[in-house]
């Protein structure tokens, strides 16, 4: 039997990461540069225990990164996660997760 090209688990991981709204609306937000915790939470609204909880999801899956800045640590998109959708000729609001792409249209990042 050939090897499935989708690579089904990691394809549900990933989905399963962005299964949230406020994951989804946190990698929309991260599509701009990196951020932290509290500008994270400011913009969605929410405690930061809760965007702590949502960045350890993504940060699981592969979809994000930390760096610490001194106090802080400032979370961004993986690199390549929108070069690569760039260089497929998809526009950079979409995220080439390798088994699907998913487009996040712009707009205001805020709770809703």
């Amino acid at each position: 039997m050939a090897k499935d090209p989708l690579d089904p688990k990691r394809c549900a991981l990933l989905l399963g990461a962005l299964a949230a709204p406020e994951r989804l609306k946190i990698v929309r937000f991260l599509a701009d540069g990196p951020h932290n915790v509290t500008e994270i939470a400011e913009m969605l609204a929410v405690a930061p225990v809760n965007v702590s909880h949502h960045l350890t999801v993504l940060k699981h899956a592969g979809l994000i990164r930390g760096t610490k800045r001194g106090r802080f640590v400032h979370y961004a998109l993986k690199p390549g996660m929108l070069e690569e959708a760039e260089a497929a000729g998809v526009p950079r609001e979409a995220l080439n997760l390798g088994c699907c792409r998913l487009e996040l249209p712009c707009g205001e990042t805020r709770a809703e």
